[in-house]
């Protein structure tokens, strides 16, 4: 039976958002569930949403996009039993995290307001995914993979908050590398805790 991975679509988005992605992932069981009246929500009430549909489909892959990557994140540290691997692609933990030029809306500057002694209490497998010319700051990405304990980090050259549209091909085989390989254990990583 194929591992099941849920897709968490971008605010202002929706599933097919992740066009570029569903032939790469053809061997999971794929569930992309459509957020809605987004505006009205806070990230929290979002990865309450995620629990109850992961609570229906059971443990699952989880993989999100920008906001989807900060429901994913929260989703994980609220129920990591719920989280077999976490894919967080252009997200922040902390909304200081987006460059300042990005436009935001009201809610993305109070939310997501998570802290790096947060981020160490979540045990699950992460791969943190960002562009070098991203919305979101890459100093903000580097303390998010300092302060995950089970964390890898993919900066994707030569491409923008849009990487999974801009380098499909590249963001898709470290998606599938991460998900389905077992962590390399022969070397020791230097990580300095922030």
């Amino acid at each position: 039976m194929a591992d099941s991975l849920v897709l968490l679509h971008p605010g202002g988005a929706d599933p097919s958002a992740f066009g570029p992605q569903y032939d790469a992932l053809a061997d999971f069981a794929l569930h992309a569930p459509h957020r809605v009246d987004q505006g009205a929500q806070d990230h929290t009430e979002m990865a309450g949403e995620t629990i109850r549909f992961l609570e229906r489909v059971g443990p699952a892959h989880v993989l999100g996009c920008s906001d989807g990557a900060t429901v994913g994140l929260l989703t994980a540290l609220m129920r990591p039993d719920l989280v077999q691997r976490l894919v967080v692609v252009c997200g922040v933990y902390h909304h200081e995290g987006w460059d300042p030029a990005t436009e935001l809306t009201p809610m993305h500057h109070r939310s997501p307001a998570l802290s790096e002694t947060d981020l160490g209490k979540l045990p699950n497998r992460t791969l943190i995914m960002i562009g070098d010319d991203d919305e979101v700051k890459i100093e903000h990405a580097t303390a998010m993979y300092r302060a995950l304990p089970n964390a890898e980090l993919a900066v994707v050259p030569g491409t923008s908050h849009g990487l999974l549209h801009e380098k499909p091909a590249l963001c898709n085989a470290m998606i599938v590398d991460f998900l389905t390989s077992d962590p390399v254990e022969t070397y020791a990583p230097i990580r300095r805790r922030v």
